[in-house]
This record gives C-alpha cells, sequence and structure tokens, in this order.
C-alpha cells in the first residue's frame, strides 16, 4: 500500500461526499479552489454556502509534503540532525446548517509517512448538536460502533473515550457535543493504539470511517430540514457556534499546528461557522430545552445500551 494509492482514495471520497451533501441539500453547489503548499503539494478545498439545508460547510482534500517542522520534530522526539522529510494526505470537513434541529457535524481521516518508513493514521467523527436529540445520539454512535467493529472490537469503546477528552472545552466545562470517535498515530505492526494491525488493515478502517459519513449525516438533514424553529432557538444555534469556535481556535490540535506552521489559513480556519455569537453569563432556563442540551454535555455518556 503506497501513499499514492491512499491519496487516489481521499480525493474519492472528496468527491463522493461533496455529490451526497449536494444531492440531500438540493440547491447548495460546492465551489473549488485548488490551491498549492509553500513546502510542495497542495489541495483542493470545496466550499458550500447559502443552500437549503448547509448555510456554510467545507470539504478539504490536502496532499502535503516537505521537511519535518521543528515544532514536530520535537513531538515525535527526532534528531534535529537528520533530513527527514514528510509527506501527509487526508481529508476534512466540517458541515454548518441552517437550521438549529440540524446538527454541527465534523469529520478528518488522514496519513502521514516520514522518509524513515514511519507511518500512521489518524481521524474521526463528531456530532455536536444545538439541541440533543437522543435518537439522533443513539444513531450516531450506533453507526461509528458498527464501523468500528468490522475492524476491531476494541476501536468503538477506545475511541469513543478518546474523543470525549479531546473534544472538550476545559474553560467551560464542558464537551463540545455528544462526542464519536477520535483516533491518532496508529501505526501499522504496533501494540497500542493500531492494535497490531497492518498497514492495510488500518487502511481499510480508515476507509470505513470515512465513507460511514455520508449515509448518516444526510439522514439526520433529511429528517429536521423541514422542522419549524424559532428566533429564540436561532440564537441558541449562534451562542453553541461561539462554543464551536472558541474550542477550534483554542484547544484543536490540528489548528493550532496549522497556523503555527505557516498552512494555508483559508482552509484551515473554513472549520468556523459564518456567524456566532457570545452573550455574558447566560444561563438557559430552567428545565428548558437548552438546559437539557447543557446536560448531555459530558463526558463518558454512554450513548449505546
Amino acid at each position: 500500500m503506497k501513499a499514492e494509492d491512499i491519496e487516489a482514495f481521499f480525493k474519492t471520497l472528496q468527491d463522493n461526499i461533496c455529490r451526497a451533501i449536494e444531492e440531500e441539500d438540493g440547491t447548495g453547489i460546492f465551489k473549488e479552489d485548488v490551491w498549492e503548499h509553500h513546502s510542495g503539494g497542495g489541495g483542493r478545498t470545496r466550499l458550500i454556502q447559502n443552500g437549503s439545508v448547509i448555510e456554510k460547510g467545507g470539504v478539504n482534500f490536502s496532499s502535503v509534503r516537505g521537511e519535518v517542522h521543528p515544532r514536530l520534530r520535537a513531538q515525535m522526539n527526532l534528531n534535529d540532525t537528520d533530513d527527514f522529510q514528510f509527506r501527509a494526505t487526508g481529508v476534512s470537513l466540517v458541515m454548518h446548517p441552517f437550521n438549529p434541529h440540524v446538527p454541527i457535524v465534523h469529520m478528518n481521516v488522514r496519513y502521514f509517512e516520514l522518509s524513515n518508513g514511519t507511518c500512521w493514521f489518524g481521524g474521526g467523527i463528531d456530532l455536536t448538536p444545538h439541541y440533543v436529540d437522543e435518537e439522533d445520539a443513539k444513531l450516531f454512535h450506533k453507526h461509528l460502533k458498527t464501523a468500528c467493529d468490522i475492524h476491531h472490537s476494541e476501536f468503538y469503546p477506545n475511541f469513543k473515550t478518546w474523543a470525549d477528552e479531546y473534544f472538550y472545552i476545559p474553560h467551560r466545562n464542558e464537551t463540545r457535543g455528544i462526542g464519536g470517535i477520535f483516533f491518532d498515530y496508529l501505526k501499522p505492526d504496533e501494540t497500542g493504539n493500531g492494535q497490531n494491525l497492518s498497514k492495510n488493515q488500518l487502511f481499510e478502517f480508515v476507509k470505513e470511517i470515512g465513507e460511514s459519513f455520508a449515509p448518516v449525516y444526510t439522514s439526520f438533514m433529511k429528517r429536521h430540514r423541514n422542522e419549524t424553529y424559532t428566533e429564540e432557538q436561532k440564537q441558541w444555534q449562534y451562542l453553541r457556534r461561539g462554543r464551536y469556535v472558541e474550542f477550534n481556535l483554542v484547544w484543536d490540535r490540528g489548528t493550532k499546528f496549522g497556523l503555527e506552521t505557516n498552512g494555508r489559513t483559508e482552509s484551515i480556519l473554513m472549520s468556523l461557522p459564518p456567524q456566532a455569537n457570545w452573550e455574558y453569563n447566560f444561563e438557559p432556563k430552567e428545565n428548558s430545552p437548552e438546559a437539557e442540551t447543557l446536560a448531555w454535555l459530558r463526558k463518558g455518556v454512554e450513548w449505546i445500551s
């Protein structure tokens, strides 16, 4: 399994996801922006705006290469004197809908390799509802568990816990949403995160996760797109988007790493919503749907009984 084969799959995955979102949205069309990276390679950023369901969404494909950045060298304990080159490719996406009853969603799948032969996979999917719908949450987690279980029985419980820990806003003491799965540094033929699977087996898992996105998210678009909502619910959506912005700009490793290493700013910040609000010391009414949603935003919720 070569990097070129993985890159080709990610390109096809981007195509298929964009096609599925356009079909369910009905009117929104992705616009493509092709770009080059300063160190080598580049990508395709595709943005959909002001559709029937999606207010703003992006699906990015990238394949970049070059010298290993000093920050990554330190993180991986690499010798400064070694002339390491890297190659990284993947797909990342975020969808921000108009309707507060349609959830925000994020997904990314990626592959990274060094010139010394070290390689790994990473990625995940998580759901951020403005209003937590228990049926949606259970369906979402069951869908991810099914995809994980095809490849290893320990993937879902391990990666679900990892997502709860990762998609967490410490300064708010709340999770970003209802979680999902998150994994990183899945290396072939090693115990630990990769569960002693081969590179081909790990790639098949990553493919499964990438291809699992469109069916489950378009089902949420279809189910909630025509639900009515009030101006009060719209304002709550803007506040929840504000939390999303806080996490992405303050805590998300990928966003911070991209900006600190002179990545492509527009593609990195594609994940931000078109509008978000902050209200000083906002407290939802007791027993309101907003208060019920906040009560769900905690680590360790078991959505699958």
